[in-house]
Parts: C-alpha cells; sequence; structure tokens
C-alpha cells in the first residue's frame, strides 16, 4: 500500500500476483510440473522457469548489472522459491513502476496458463 494514498502500487500488486501462483504450484509434486500448459505447448516448469528468468531480466536492468541465466535446476519444486526470490531482487532494485506492472501481468498471465 502507499502509505500517503492508500492505493495499492505496483509492487504490492506483483507480491501478490507472485502470492497467488506460489499458493497454486507451492503443492505441486514433479508430474504436475511436467504436464503440458493449458495451450499444451510447453511443461508447466518451463513456462514458470521462463517466467523466472523474464523477471530477473527485469531486475537485472533495474539494477544496471549485466543479465543471467537463471538456472534451471533439476527440481521443479525449487521454482516457487526461486520466483520469489528474483521478485524481491526486482522489487529492491526499485524499477520504473511500468517495469513493475508488466512483471505483475506476467505473473498473473503465467498463472493463468497453468
Amino acid at each position: 500500500m502507499n502509505p500517503v494514498s492508500g492505493d495499492p502500487g505496483p509492487n504490492t500488486e506483483l507480491e501478490q500476483a507472485v502470492e497467488l501462483l506460489v499458493r497454486q504450484v507451492g503443492h505441486w509434486q514433479p508430474p504436475r510440473w511436467s504436464a503440458l500448459t493449458t495451450d499444451g505447448n510447453v511443461s508447466r516448469a518451463d513456462l514458470v522457469h521462463k517466467l523466472v528468468q523474464e523477471v530477473a531480466n527485469l531486475a537485472a536492468d533495474a539494477e544496471g548489472q549485466p543479465r543471467r541465466t537463471v538456472p534451471r535446476l533439476d527440481n521443479d519444486l525449487a521454482l516457487p522459491d526461486q520466483l520469489r526470490v528474483v521478485a524481491a531482487d526486482l522489487v529492491a532494485a526499485t524499477p520504473a513502476p511500468e517495469a513493475l506492472a508488466w512483471a505483475a501481468a506476467e505473473v498473473t498471465a503465467t498463472r493463468t496458463a497453468l
């Protein structure tokens, strides 16, 4: 919340979107992660990892740092934690509000596609 106006700010939207996605997938076991997304193009795990990489790229851009590849771990159960970490990095980097809003929209779109 914006302490002045009481309106939720973009980082609050991002944090809420991440929390909703993590609640949706946090209990998934490997078979659910390996299932295809609703459009049938990629596995759910690959889609979430792509999201993690995109958010990490935004954070690197906001920090003025080079983009780095987020490791694709063997255990898909780590993906919710990876998303939380890169989202927190993005918020801490204090990017433009548009970047935070875009990230929140991407998290929501990913959640819908799962």
